[in-house]
């Protein structure tokens, strides 16, 4: 499993035949310039390099298990200042071959304590490892089209934690949309995913409920402005057209933050 990238500084390109395949399984990777794939194949050779992988319940980490997953989870910070340091809170990534149960706490409001099981299909602990199920992973070769993908949701929560908890806004640059402070970079920010978010929550509800339209995304986006965040990513990352054609605005913004760069002439 790529083991012979570890403890090299400079690791040296992924081999072409197994780059192909997986360009190959995700079509959504292949779909870019040739400069940004050869930076791609890069940043997930330095991935591979920096993680450690661990199969959960005797599942065996192959190369393209290990190669799938780097591939996918570059894929956000491609452009972003700082490459890779984004993701510089953990190491370990743990596959399970197949959906996960994790055991849950909550307190309500009367103070009363709750505790249930969630079936999961990854998570992104906090400064802690990334969760992740490889049937999912694999649905993201045929997902394209409802934009659904896990790997990208777990790393835009890893990108999202930077600034603290996830709450849907990552760490903004200086200056971003125009802005002088960072604070006012916030404010900036939230005044267009905040609408989004309200409007997608609303659309969903009114389905569950009432038998309307389900939304195109992923109804655990409504959970929370962290969740709609990460889900946004997801259908930006592999089916921009279609998530801009629902919102606009959004795209425009992740457009900036992601630093997507202009089509070629």
């Amino acid at each position: 499993m790529f083991g012979w990238l570890r403890g090299l500084r400079t690791p040296p390109p992924i081999p072409a035949s197994a780059w192909q395949a997986t360009l190959a399984r995700y079509p959504f990777l292949a779909d870019r310039q040739g400069s940004e794939l050869e930076r791609l194949r890069r940043l997930a050779a330095e991935f591979l390099r920096d993680k450690e992988f661990h199969g959960a319940h005797g599942f065996v980490i192959t190369d393209e298990v290990a190669l799938a997953v780097a591939a996918q989870a570059v894929l956000p910070v491609l452009h972003l200042r700082g490459g890779l340091r984004w993701y510089d809170d953990f190491v370990g990534i743990v596959i399970h071959p197949s959906e996960a149960v994790a055991r849950r706490k909550t307190v309500d409001e009367t103070g009363v304590v709750h505790e249930y099981d969630e079936i999961v299909a990854g998570e992104a602990m906090d400064r802690g490892p990334v969760m992740l199920s490889w049937q999912d992973v694999l649905a993201g070769s045929v997902t394209q089209d409802a934009g659904y993908n896990v790997v990208i949701h777990e790393f835009a929560h890893k990108i999202d934690m930077k600034s603290g908890a996830a709450d849907g806004c990552p760490p903004l640059p200086a200056g971003f949309a125009g802005t002088s402070t960072a604070r006012a970079a916030r404010i900036a920010w939230f005044a267009v995913l905040q609408p989004a978010y309200e409007n997608f929550r609303e659309r969903t509800i009114v389905a569950e409920r009432f038998g309307g339209e389900a939304p195109w995304l992923d109804a655990y986006g409504a959970t929370s402005p962290g969740e709609f965040f990460a889900v946004a990513c997801e259908a930006y990352f592999v089916n921009r057209p279609r998530l801009a054609s629902e919102f606009a605005g959004l795209v425009a913004l992740f457009d900036e933050f992601f630093r997507r760069p202009a089509p070629s002439a």
